[in-house]
């Protein structure tokens, strides 16, 4: 199973369907997207719950009756894995989103990642 596809997926689901909350499976790397999705201002909040069987609960935005996240669209998979040096990293919708970057420092969006001069695996693209 992939933990980042489960992740997009959940999270686009509850956006279609206008759920204000959603809780997800933790793993680390699900964190850090999360985490980085709420810096960008594309979810309202998120809260890691639990000792021994942790889970993330994801707080969604929305404006009106519309979520702020248009689309959410996996670009790396387990099956292909897409690498992308810091120059080739893709603009998306001409810089009106953001695509997120698994770099040697840790995940980062694209545009961070081209300012640090680093490459790496491109996770996922959202808008």
């Amino acid at each position: 199973m992939d933990p980042i596809a489960d992740l997009l997926t959940c999270i686009r689901n509850a956006n279609q369907a206008l759920k204000p909350e959603i809780t997800v499976p933790h793993s680390n790397i699900k964190e850090s997207a999360v985490k980085l999705l709420k810096e960008e201002g594309y979810l309202d909040s998120y809260n890691v719950e639990g000792d021994v069987k942790r889970s993330i609960r994801i707080g969604l935005k929305f404006k009106g009756r519309k979520g702020v996240i248009t689309d959410l669209q996996r670009a790396s998979r387990p099956g292909l894995r897409r690498y992308t040096s810091a120059k080739d990293i893709p603009l998306v919708l001409g810089g009106m989103g953001v695509a997120v970057v698994s770099t040697p420092q840790g995940l980062m969006t694209g545009h961070d990642a081209r300012r640090h001069n680093l490459g790496g695996e491109l996770l996922f693209k959202v808008w």
